[in-house]
């Protein structure tokens, strides 16, 4: 352990006394009716103001510094103020310049950079900080708190997991393959189950329409390849659509979790030579492997792209536009497809409760127990329903002991949601903490997220009814394998398991990942008629040649860890 990092441990360690809790579990779909905790505001305890510095390796264009409503609720319940430093682009160059300059932000949460922090003796361990003043996380987390420890070897609690929910499980997917309402509309809403369906569906509306109404080409599909972005919009769906779970560059076998680069999978080969084959047909953008991500995003605005291969997340931003201008029909639907009637889409494999990434507190902070009962603010009852419901009588009201949001509020949120969340604060905050999933109950029996039937169908706009109706639905989900259909990954998701930075591992993972395989992807789906193969087979060789199954070996080691300590 690194000296500074030790010293830090062993101060805190002393002058915190073991606190007892007993925590029920974070799975409890049911609620957890009476014993809400909440730190935030307590009578006769300084809420002196202090503003913490943060880095989060995700982005936010859209951060409103707090000064959004959700953001002024939260510095009046805690005093805490966050000056936000959100990533552009790939973030782990950041990472490495943080980890390497000795000063830290007070928080920051590294995604898979972890590991470069905790080398550097960066990071707290938060386990007596939980133990002493977050009542609320260990209530939430419940008996998976022995999921939030870093390794065998080092059982430290250095992130409080913010991107897998405790309990839960999903009612709506940002997944799948997209296609605009207008389209499917027009085509008599054909199914959409096969990659041969979703190309049908596109080549037939262009034919009719190759041209919007000012002479501009309507665009079949657009991928987006900008840097990191090429995993969730190119590369990442080929193992869906072949029956796969996400399990990052990786495919384990569940049985003996033996691990493969999943792009060594013979139907990923196939997967890939279909959109090689719609690059040729014409279907595919050309410049879908030049373009910047704000070029992406301009050309979903204009309404040209008939098909996206995208995570919601992704394109919401240009989608918001569109709906902000009125055109409701240019918006997109959401379909599990796969590569034929052979797989089904994997998209909502379940993982369990996951732990891994999350936020920290860097040796850095000059409060410490400040930071964890902010943290701990966070997860409680009363925090959970302000990140995902609002302000009381301004973004929802509470009626016959529901909370209830009023149609105009709703309205705005659905046909504006990036001026929305601007205004009202709600997304901002969800993932700077712990949090509960979809489904869970509160101690009034209602849920912590809006996410669920009733609110996910008021929340759709009059496109998007009109779309799922023809298809016999409600949600998008509906329409998906459903998580029960597959049997949960002992590990949780291989993406979310930090590899050490200085492992071999990691090395050869950078090499395969960005010197091979984002360079040979794009010129295989690039190909020329009959060099496909050629380029494949090359792109193979190079794996190989690279070290490809010596870094199988390594991760596969990680992936049995993760096993060994989620089961000790």
């Amino acid at each position: 352990m690194n000296s500074k990092r030790k010293w830090l441990s062993l101060t805190l360690s002393a002058a915190l006394l073991v606190g007892l809790l007993a925590g029920c579990s974070g799975n409890n779909k049911e609620g957890n009716t009476g014993n809400n905790v909440n730190t935030g505001n307590i009578e006769g305890e300084s809420l002196d103001s202090i503003t913490f510095s943060l880095y989060s390796a995700d982005e936010s264009p859209n951060w409103q510094k707090m000064q959004d409503a959700v953001g002024k609720e939260i510095t009046k319940a805690t005093g805490v103020t966050l000056d936000g430093e959100f990533a552009v682009g790939d973030s782990s160059q950041k990472i490495s310049l943080i980890a390497a300059s000795g000063e830290y932000p007070d928080m920051i949460n590294p995604k898979g950079e972890l590991s470069k922090l905790v080398e550097a003796g960066a990071m707290l361990d938060l386990t007596d900080l939980i133990e002493k003043h977050a009542p609320n996380i260990k209530k939430m987390f419940g008996d998976e708190m022995k999921r939030l420890r870093y390794s065998n070897e080092d059982k430290a609690i250095y992130v409080i997991p913010t991107y897998s929910a405790a309990g839960g499980g999903p009612f709506e997917t940002d997944g799948g393959f997209k296609l605009q309402h207008r389209v499917v509309k027009e085509l008599g809403y054909p199914k959409i189950e096969t990659v041969q369906d979703f190309e049908n569906a596109i080549k037939a509306y262009l034919e009719k329409h190759p041209t919007d109404e000012n002479g501009n080409p309507n665009i079949g599909l657009t991928l987006n390849a900008d840097d990191w972005r090429i995993l969730i919009s190119v590369t990442n769906p080929a193992f869906w659509a072949t029956g796969a779970p996400d399990d990052g560059e990786y495919n384990i076998n569940i049985e003996t979790q033996e691990v493969i680069y999943h792009y060594r999978r013979p139907e990923e080969k196939e997967y890939f030579r279909w959109l090689n084959h719609m690059y040729l047909e014409g279907l595919l953008d050309s410049n879908s492997f030049v373009q910047k991500y704000d070029q992406y995003k301009a050309k979903i605005a204009s309404g040209r792209v008939l098909g996206l291969i995208d995570q919601v997340w992704d394109y919401a931003d240009a989608e918001n536009a569109l709906k902000a201008e009125g055109k409701l029909e240019y918006g997109y639907g959401r379909y599990p497809v796969a590569l034929s009637d052979k797989y089904k889409d994997g998209s909502l494999w379940p993982t369990g409760f996951m732990a891994g990434w999350g936020i920290g507190i860097t040796v850095d902070n000059p409060d410490p127990v400040r930071a964890i009962k902010f943290l701990d603010y966070l997860a409680s009852e009363e925090g959970q329903i302000l990140l995902n419901w609002g302000v009381e009588g301004q973004h929802y009201n509470v009626e016959n002991g529901k909370r209830v949001i009023p149609t105009v509020v709703n309205d705005k949120k659905k046909n504006d949601p990036t001026g929305f969340q601007k205004e009202s604060g709600i997304g901002f905050y969800t993932y700077l903490g712990a949090r509960y999933g979809d489904g869970v109950l509160d101690s009034t029996g209602n849920y912590y997220t809006t996410n669920f039937p009733d609110q996910i169908i008021a929340s759709q706009n009059e496109a998007e009814k009109e779309t799922l109706a023809a298809y016999g639905v409600k949600t998008w989900l509906e329409l998906f394998p459903q998580p029960k259909e597959f049997p949960v990954r002992p590990w949780g998701a291989a993406w979310n398991i930090t590899v050490p930075a200085d492992s071999e591992t990691n090395v050869l993972q950078e090499r395969m990942m960005r010197d091979i395989t984002w360079k040979r992807i794009p010129q295989a789906i690039m190909a020329k008629e009959g060099e496909f193969d050629a380029i494949w087979d090359t792109y193979q060789k190079d794996l190989i040649d690279a070290g490809v199954e010596k870094m199988e070996t390594g991760y596969e080691a990680l992936v049995k860890e993760r096993v060994s300590l989620w089961n000790d």
